[in-house]
């Protein structure tokens, strides 16, 4: 929720569109608990990330962290991704 408040998401996805899509996300999540201790991440606070991503056996990780996250391309079995190359990889996109 706090990310669809950036000026950048802000002016390609409207509040209205950002609240729906959030309580769809809730509608379809799954909640972890007990995350696993990573320190894979050059940065330390992206390290939750990839926690939640193994506690939950995510098969995709997707980001638009370059610098940090995409670098790694693959953790415990879970792809790390830009929303390009998920939406190509499951169809979404041609």
């Amino acid at each position: 929720m706090r990310v669809t408040r950036y000026p950048r998401i802000r002016e390609r996805l409207v509040p209205a569109l950002a609240s729906r899509l959030i309580n769809e996300i809730r509608d379809l999540a799954v909640t972890v608990t007990n995350l696993p201790t990573v320190t894979l991440s050059p940065a330390p606070y992206d390290n939750y990330l990839l926690a939640t991503a193994l506690a939950g056996s995510a098969d995709f990780l997707v980001t638009g962290d370059k610098r940090d996250l995409l670098p790694i391309k693959l953790f415990e079995g879970t792809r790390i991704v830009t929303v390009r190359e998920f939406l190509t990889l499951t169809g979404r996109l041609g």
